[in-house]
């Protein structure tokens, strides 16, 4: 069983115990930290996993072999490690690594690379909007939102991109895409610290197996920061991949998603996206607002994961099935592409202890370490059989306008 993530743990070398530094008492000078250090761990499966866990645009034969069979059992892992200081360098350019536990097989050194100065930060916090490849479609948008097997009175939300100012979204799109005013979570960065380096990098883009874990003793040192030393345990770990229970079209056209709950998840996403010729795009979302599936970010800060649970934008830690009703899956011909996101808490460490009030307190260094868990699939496919759920005869059919959720619609 997982514990709570926001357990402040380190390593034999110093133990803390605490709340962060935003939580001192009062009367009490806070100063520091020196170093702030985030790894972000992503589990991704189904055809997320075929992305190789760190997003961005799908490779088209992994996600068709994986249409084929097998797709729903892979998964992969990916981190990202980012280093903000401070400090400048102690003599000649920046340097600075990370030397993980054997747990992780990525390679006995993760060396932390500076950017250069005309270059941006490889790893950019990715704010709530379409992703990259996305293209302003003609037609029409339908939103649907909420779980059921029916949508409720007043949805669709439909969108006419005719009426669109040219070369701009319509007014509703643009505010669905803030409607949830999240807060975004502010890793380290060149323009936020001093000094600054990353990994995965150009020197090295290892990638750390399926198996690797974070369990273990970690030290991170360089000539710009302090010594950092912290342990993970497995409770600590990366979030285990989605096993979806179910994924079939009910006998009213509605679609039901069912999965295992995923240890240590905190709040859930559902999202589709599908279309129907070149005019009309489909979208729909568990939250109990409208909203557009893309309008969170990759990470939620557990204030933020919490928040958005009461309102019921994310379904709870308990909640293992979700219903797209039947409206929207008809509306996007049945064919939809579905994504189910898992948000984990976060693991804080801090260094040195918190001592009582009213002594000062001098951060040298703050560590945090985030979690998500992602899959994606088509609505109603059986990814272990590469056809329609409860009819494996039936395989996958190229339709006369699919739909790249990454890039619009996909021409003929």
């Amino acid at each position: 069983m997982r514990f709570g993530r926001n357990v402040l743990l380190v390593s034999a070398a110093a133990t803390v115990v605490g709340a962060p530094a935003g939580m001192a008492a009062d009367h009490q000078v806070v100063t520091g930290p020196v170093a702030v250090y985030w790894m972000s761990a992503a589990t991704s499966s189904g055809m997320g996993g075929m992305m190789g866990g760190g997003g961005g645009r799908p490779n088209a034969a992994a996600m068709m072999a994986a249409m084929q069979g097998g797709g729903q059992n892979s998964y992969s892992h990916s981190l990202v490690l980012q280093l903000g200081s401070s400090r400048r360098p102690d003599g000649g350019g920046p340097t600075a690594e990370h030397d993980p536990p054997p747990a992780l097989d990525a390679g006995s050194v993760l060396p932390l690379l500076s950017p250069q100065p005309a270059a941006p930060p490889t790893h950019q916090e990715a704010q709530p909007g379409p992703p990259p490849q996305f293209h302003q479609p003609h037609g029409r948008m339908l939103i649907f939102w909420g779980c059921g097997e029916h949508a409720p009175p007043g949805q669709p939300l439909v969108i006419d991109f005719a009426q669109a100012v040219q070369g701009q979204m319509p007014a509703q799109f643009a505010t669905l895409m803030h409607g949830m005013a999240v807060r975004p979570m502010e890793p380290p960065s060149p323009t936020r610290n001093t000094t600054y380096g990353e990994w995965p990098n150009q020197q090295s883009k290892t990638s750390v197996p399926q198996d690797g874990g974070l369990q273990g003793d970690h030290f991170v040192h360089g000539n710009y920061t302090p010594d950092i030393k912290f342990s993970l345990t497995a409770d600590q770990d990366f979030l285990p991949p989605f096993v979806l229970t179910a994924n079939q079209i009910g006998p009213s056209g509605s679609a039901n998603l069912g999965w295992r709950r995923v240890d240590g998840a905190r709040g859930y996403f559902a999202a589709m996206m599908g279309a129907q010729g070149q005019d009309q795009i489909v979208m729909w979302t568990s939250s109990a607002a409208e909203t557009l599936p893309f309008a969170l970010p990759d990470y939620l800060s557990n204030g933020e994961i919490d928040r958005l649970v009461a309102s019921r934008a994310l379904m709870d830690a308990q909640t293992t099935a979700c219903t797209i009703p039947q409206e929207a899956v008809q509306a996007a011909g049945g064919h939809g592409f579905f994504t189910l996101n898992a948000y984990g808490g976060e693991t804080n460490l801090s260094y040195p202890p918190r001592p009582p009030a009213p002594q000062p307190w001098n951060i040298v260094w703050e560590v945090k370490v985030r979690y998500k868990s992602t899959t994606a699939g088509m609505v109603g496919m059986d990814m272990n059989r590469g056809g329609r759920q409860g009819d494996p005869s039936q395989q996958p059919q190229r339709h006369a306008s699919p739909f790249n959720p990454f890039g619009g619609l996909i021409p003929h």
